[in-house]
């Protein structure tokens, strides 16, 4: 590698001018030693309560999401890699020695006052190096290169590495990233610029309260540490999230179904059955009246009704995907029709839940059974060939270890499945957390979105497997091999119309994966590309006027294609399908009022369902 910065000139040494030393000063160093005492008393006592916490706390098994055997066998196989072949391994060290120079050479240019290129950048959405001295200071720019320049070299080992299969190598730049996201500078407290400035202004005071933030996050009855995203108590369903009104009209041990109340004279006649996925709860899609899907569906002359799944627990655990599928999908479909009267109802399925409808309505087709008219999904996947990062999780090995947790108590806890959604944008959702509530000692902002994220839920053991099992390994939906309830499930037999909506940046049903789903139903299917992800490009209400969306007409081999000839149009998707529902959903009739159907009154929405926590 040939070095083109400017040397140093070494009988001109300096400091360099532009660092704010002030910044880095002890305020008192007294009241900093007194709160270096308590902070040492703290630690003491949270290392005392964890001792002699007299249920035990979970074994380590249990508390992992993949067996740590796994973990070494994967990165054993980039390593033999490199064992099989000295030359290319003497090659790689050779460029990070190099660029280690670069850097180096580059710090004390940069020292003397001279400009530099960095050697290496963080990505333009890294909110860790953010800090203005991550890029001012010599020190902390050092440190920030010096790391980037590690993790990347790390990650460029895994993509390098010869006669490696594809599965092994998604999960070892998994580890690799989650390795790498834990030791970054900025998740330690005298290599963090903001949290050392803190410090020194506080006397330390930040640590002592971020103390106080960890003994509490401790204090869980099966004894994990629960790192807050938000402030809990700001909080309430019912009160101020998930507030749209209505009442359950329909119940049984796998659902609720809440009716909303009309806003309006007339409505059209079919009505909407909505299908959010089970490993969340169903208000992501009515946090609050501005955002709330639902509350603006029923604003459109929808009659909505919208599934809220039962938190599963011991009596569920012999669930099948059939039961979710009859017990579920159908008897909602089949309620809903009951308490309108109506002849037929349109769905949507969201993620996993949009899984569900798509095989549903293969089980309908077979059975030429006409009760839905048409179907949205949002963000739903039925071919998981290119399924995306939760694909590092599934393989025999994995599947199998965690089907064998699941066997005492016959459901996933909701712990589990948040922390593996947690760990695919670890530095966001966990070490963001752990700077500002430990080291700087800040109370979480209320958030209703990251409530719902907190607020878990647990999945039925079979229910799990057959998901796992069935569509991620065996990508048996897509092949016409799924059989539920001694059906065939043919997806090319579903002639209803088919709003399919993907979004752009989604890292759970990656948008080329959901693209495909249009190949296998037998009817029109229209795609539409929402900017953002998972949840934002779902969730993205036309009065916030934020983001964009795609339609294209024309059919396309490949994502890339579609988009090449797509028309990007600004703000929400939501009245492109308003738009497209309208056409179907029938004439317009008396608004039918939750309980003058066929169906009573249960309790008012949000249910009961909802409300369950789970550990």
């Amino acid at each position: 590698m040939t070095d083109k910065t400017p040397q140093p000139k070494p009988e001109k040494p300096q400091a360099p001018a532009a660092q704010p030393a002030a910044q880095y000063q002890l305020a008192d160093p007294v009241q900093f030693a007194n709160n270096m005492a308590r902070v040492f008393e703290q630690a003491a006592g949270i290392a005392r309560l964890v001792a002699e916490r007299p249920n035990p706390v979970l074994t380590e098994a249990e508390t992992q999401l993949t067996p740590m055997e796994q973990v070494s066998k994967t990165l054993g196989a980039i390593t033999q890699s490199y064992m099989n072949d000295p030359q290319k391994l003497m090659d790689a060290q050779m460029q990070l020695w190099n660029s280690y120079t670069q850097l180096w050479q580059n710090a004390w240019a940069k020292a003397l006052g001279q400009q530099t290129t960095p050697v290496a950048e963080p990505a333009r959405n890294d909110k860790r190096f953010k800090d203005k001295d991550w890029q001012e200071n010599t020190v902390f720019d050092f440190l920030k290169q010096f790391y980037l320049i590690s993790a990347n070299w790390a990650q460029d080992m895994v993509q390098n590495a010869e006669g490696v299969d594809d599965h092994t190598r998604r999960k070892a730049r998994f580890y690799v990233e989650q390795i790498a996201n834990a030791v970054s500078p900025s998740n330690f407290g005298f290599t963090n610029p903001e949290v050392l400035r803190t410090t020194l202004a506080t006397n330390g005071a930040n640590l002592i309260e971020g103390l106080k933030h960890l003994q509490e996050d401790m204090q869980t009855p099966d004894g994990r540490l629960r790192i807050k995203q938000t402030d809990m108590s700001a909080f309430e369903i019912g009160r101020n999230i998930a507030t749209t009104p209505g009442k359950v009209v329909f119940r049984n041990e796998t659902f609720e179904l809440i009716q909303y109340s009309p806003t309006q004279g007339e409505t059209y006649e079919y009505p909407l059955v909505i299908f959010p996925p089970w490993i969340n709860k169903f208000y992501i899609l009515d946090l609050n009246a501005k955002k709330s899907f639902v509350k603006w569906a029923v604003d459109q002359g929808l009659t909505v009704f919208i599934v809220s799944w039962v938190n599963a627990d011991e009596k569920q655990a012999r669930k099948s995907f059939s039961d979710y599928m009859r017990e579920g999908f159908l008897e909602a479909v089949q309620a809903a029709l009951d308490a309108t009267g109506a002849p037929k109802c349109n769905v949507i399925g969201y993620c996993i839940g949009g899984t569900l409808t798509a095989a549903s309505l293969g089980w309908m087709a077979a059975q030429n059974d006409t009760r839905v008219n048409a179907a949205t999904f949002f963000t739903t996947q039925v071919d998981f060939e290119k399924a995306g990062d939760l694909l590092v999780y599934v393989d025999e090995e994995q599947v199998k270890w965690i089907e064998d947790r699941m066997k005492d108590k016959g459901y996933l806890p909701g712990t589990r499945m948040a922390d593996a959604f947690n760990l695919l944008r670890s530095n966001d959702l966990i070490w963001s957390y752990v700077v500002n509530n430990y080291m700087l000692g800040k109370d979480p902002m209320p958030f209703d979105l990251l409530y719902w994220n907190a607020d878990s839920t647990r999945m039925p053991a079979g229910v799990h497997s057959f998901y796992l099992r069935e569509c991620y390994m065996a990508n048996k939906l897509s092949q016409g091999k799924m059989v539920l309830d001694n059906v065939r499930i043919d997806l090319k037999k579903v002639k209803i119309p088919v709003y399919n909506l993907a979004a752009r940046e989604d890292h759970i049903a990656p948008l080329a994966s959901v693209f495909r789903l249009g190949r296998y139903f037998g009817g029109q299917t229209k795609l539409v590309v929402s900017g953002s992800g998972h949840i934002a490009g779902v969730v993205n209400p036309p009065e916030a006027n934020k983001y964009q969306y795609w339609t294209n007409d024309k059919g396309a081999p490949s994502i890339e294609e579609w988009l090449k000839g797509a028309t990007e149009h600004a703000g929400s998707w939501w009245p492109d399908w308003a738009q497209w529902m309208a056409d179907k959903s029938g004439p317009k009739v008396k608004a039918p009022v939750p309980g003058s159907g066929r169906l009573k009154v249960i309790e008012d929405a949000p249910g009961s369902y909802v409300r369950a926590r789970a550990e």
